[in-house]
């Protein structure tokens, strides 16, 4: 199809992402269908675009958090960190032995399964030397599970009564990305988009001593990678402070949160965009039952933990 057919297309699909009737699962949906029937337009405009979107997105939601409510639930997802991320990484290591994977591929995906999706799994890989291959299929595998997540975790949370304030520490554990922790947790209410945001956000800062400890176990050959800095943390906590204490942006809270929802269902239709056959067909099957078996252990032990600690 000519690119200018698939611009014309992309444009009418975003046009529908940014309306009212959009839900965050149907973007993705409609991303993915568009990329696997080669209906995507070419280049790298669309994955550049989605991450920064992405980004924005998170800060704008920052302004309708209350502070206290922003460093209880941080504080929450802190106490869930340490624990579900080194379980993690423990069943990786040893499933990937078991199932005869590359060690550095085995590393990738825990850490996008523990953390936070596709930028820990940059992180991590460009410290300790990890090849395109292993980001390519760590990133599809954690990309086809981040897709599943967001359709099936509001129905579980549902039928397992959880409150919103469960589903939101529950979700923002358990799912990979923040964007599609963004758009589940959206689904459950306000205050489950509130906590959910917040815990996720304060588990990415764990992305720094992570990739740290893996350049230190791998011993690189030397190799110095950049640590990618998560600037938009900083920036959603400035804008949770504004939202707070400032009376002018607390005025315009009600319209930055739904333009912030409205983006974030534009950024996942980007999301699917960005993924491809070869990805797919580059998943295999060992890696694929080591990220799934990652991801029910964390979700498990997150369902157990939220349900008997948090009313």
């Amino acid at each position: 199809m000519p690119p200018a057919a698939a611009w014309v297309i992309t444009g009418v699909a975003a046009a529908l992402a940014v309306s009212p009737w959009a839900r965050p699962e149907y973007a993705l949906l409609v991303g993915v269908l568009l990329a696997l029937t080669s209906l995507a337009p070419p280049g790298d405009f669309v994955k550049k675009w989605s991450k920064t979107l992405i980004q924005v997105c998170v800060v704008l939601l920052g302004f309708g958090m209350n502070l206290t409510d922003l460093a209880r639930a941080g504080l929450t997802g802190v106490g869930f960190a340490f624990g579900t991320i080194v379980g993690t990484f423990a069943l990786g290591i040893a499933m990937a032995r078991w199932l005869r994977i590359d060690q550095k591929l085995a590393t990738l995906i825990s850490s996008g399964t523990a953390i936070c999706g596709g930028s820990a799994i940059a992180a991590v890989g460009s410290t300790i030397g990890a090849s395109s291959a292993h980001m390519s299929v760590s990133i599809g595998v954690v990309f086809i599970l981040n897709a599943v997540g967001l359709w099936v975790f509001p129905p579980l949370g549902h039928w397992f009564s959880l409150s919103p304030h469960q589903f939101g520490v529950w979700s923002a554990v358990a799912i990979h990305d923040v964007s599609s922790v963004v758009g589940a947790a959206s689904k459950f209410g306000d205050e489950a988009l509130q906590v959910a945001t917040a815990v996720k956000l304060s588990r990415t800062l764990w992305i720094v001593p992570v990739a740290l400890a893996a350049a230190w176990f791998f011993r690189a050959d030397g190799r110095k990678g950049k640590l990618p800095i998560p600037w938009f943390i900083g920036l959603f906590v400035l804008a949770s402070v504004a939202g707070t204490y400032v009376p002018l942006v607390h005025e315009h809270v009600a319209t930055l949160t739904p333009v912030a929802r409205r983006g974030m269902c534009l950024a996942l239709l980007l999301v699917g965009l960005g993924l491809s056959r070869a990805a797919l067909k580059s998943v295999g099957v060992r890696p694929l039952v080591l990220a799934v078996t990652l991801w029910v252990f964390i979700s498990a032990v997150a369902l157990v933990v939220v349900r008997a600690t948090i009313v």
